[in-house]
């Protein structure tokens, strides 16, 4: 925006630098009538005062006024860009004496040592802060301006800025009341402003002290806090030294752009734990409307006309949308308020609904199986030993032989089957079947009901055993299962 304006007042400044410098000097002649005799002599001297301190008269002037040049041309060596004059008020007053005696050595030697050359500059203040010194005011006003263009691109911000000069000139408002209508996804910007006041003045400084518009721009995002680093201790995690210094991880994280939330950290590294705060925030009004998902729900019937632990689809679900219309203010590039100024739902959500049965009957498994034997432990796991394969588990120690029913369910078999021994198998109605091998004796006989709990034997060691245990197998749908993945 300032660059054109910028480039022709520097190429004007440039012409019409002064031949002579401004350097303060003020010459008060003293007159009077002066009566001596033919033989006295009477001379002009002139005495220098610096902020109206008396230093001393010397025989020129000249004399003052070229080490004032010198010392100027000298520092405009270095700072050739740079409006230069001397800090300190220097004036001359000049008057008649006789015989008068000159200290110009020593004078100019003060002047040299004690005069000082300063920058005329532009102080830029924002808030209460002062941000820095700049050439001119142009110069500050490009700092604030490549500031907001971090968050802004310049087309929108030289048409917001025109439109609110245009706008003040007519006495009208300066942003709009509404956009113009928005279509889906798309976004309008209604306004870029600064959190704080911004004012220029001029000033006399170091010319050490004068920035240039990118180091002006490195102390506008840099901010007003100092940078503080935190050094790596043994055992320390990245969340805890977030809390340590009240920041967050996700702050954390950003003020050191190159670890992340899985990083190994090291003893000794050093992070970055100062959240700067800006000098000042730009923000940017805007109004967006986007299309949404409304997520659907599922819901859950009950039916008792439905065996336990069986389910069925009702209704299939499906998202629902909706157009919400925002507004929408971003500081320093992050979202700080969004607002819903209307909504409208384009499409309804259709919730799925899931039946689930609640019927029980003793003949029918829970599908949960319980441990089939009053205590114990397993002494040997489902799979290869010995060369074969152990198709479930051994259980002995029991603290009485009793042997239980894991579930619910119908017994089909009960009787001595080869190696197994005495054998008991239940068919829990549920896809599932259990078998219980080596029995001493059997209690239940074919066809009958058993319910989960009830002792339906006792544990011995018929049939190919090693001892007195349980040997306990599970099937689901006709597949070997491993029971451990089942029992309660």
């Amino acid at each position: 925006m300032f660059s054109g304006k910028r480039k022709q007042v520097k190429q004007n400044k440039s012409l019409l630098k002064r031949a002579i410098i401004s350097t303060g000097l003020v010459t008060v002649l003293a007159t009077g009538i002066v009566f001596a005799e033919e033989t006295n002599s009477v001379e002009q001297v002139h005495h220098i005062y610096v902020d109206g301190k008396h230093i001393g008269h010397v025989s020129d002037q000249q004399v003052v006024e070229q080490l004032i040049q010198d010392k100027l041309n000298k520092a405009k060596g270095e700072y050739e860009d740079i409006d230069l004059s001397i800090g300190e008020n220097v004036e001359f007053v000049s008057e008649l004496v006789f015989n008068p005696t000159y200290k110009n050595d020593s004078i100019t030697n003060y002047l040299e040592e004690n005069l000082t050359v300063k920058a005329q500059a532009v102080e830029l203040v924002i808030g209460d802060e002062v941000v820095g010194y700049f050439e001119d005011e142009l110069d500050a006003q490009k700092v604030v301006e490549d500031y907001k263009l971090k968050y802004i691109d310049a087309e929108t911000l030289n048409l917001i800025e025109s439109a609110k000069s245009a706008e003040e000139e007519s006495g009208g408002p300066q942003i709009a009341d509404s956009p113009a209508d928005l279509a889906v996804g798309e976004s309008t910007i209604l306004d870029v402003t600064l959190s704080e006041e911004v004012s220029y003045s001029d000033k006399k400084v170091n010319p050490k002290e004068v920035l240039t518009v990118a180091d002006g721009l490195k102390l506008l995002e840099k901010g007003t806090l100092q940078e503080e680093k935190h050094t790596i201790q043994e055992g320390e995690v990245l969340g805890a030294i977030a809390s340590k210094y009240d920041l967050s991880l996700e702050t954390l994280l950003e003020l050191n752009p190159s670890i992340k939330e899985d990083t190994l950290i090291q003893i000794g590294q050093e992070l970055n734990v100062t959240e700067l705060k800006p000098f000042v925030d730009v923000i940017v009004k805007k109004e967006e409307k986007t299309k949404e998902k409304i997520a659907h729900q599922t819901k859950v019937e009950e039916s008792d006309s439905m065996f336990k632990g069986d389910q069925k689809v009702k209704q299939q679900g499906s998202d629902g949308e909706k157009v919400v219309h925002y507004a929408i203010e971003v500081r320093n590039g992050k979202v700080a308020n969004r607002d819903v100024l209307e909504e409208e739902v384009v499409k309804e959500v259709v919730d799925k609904i899931i039946v689930k049965g609640t019927k029980v009957i003793p003949s029918r498994g829970t599908g949960n199986l319980s441990w089939p034997a009053v205590g114990g432990y397993i002494s040997s796991h489902v799979g290869y030993r010995w060369g074969s394969y152990h198709k479930g588990i051994d259980i002995a120690g029991p603290s009485n032989r009793a042997i239980l029913a894991a579930d619910n369910g119908t017994i089909v078999f009960a009787g001595y089957q080869g190696s197994f021994g005495n054998k008991i198998e239940i068919n829990h109605n549920n896809g599932m079947k259990t078998i219980y091998a080596h029995l001493s004796s059997i209690n239940v006989n074919v066809g009958q009901t058993v319910q989960k709990g009830q002792q339906i034997g006792v544990m011995g060691s018929t049939g190919n055993s090693t001892g007195v245990h349980l040997h306990f197998e599970v099937y689901k749908n006709g597949a070997l299962q491993n029971p451990l993945n089942y029992l309660n």
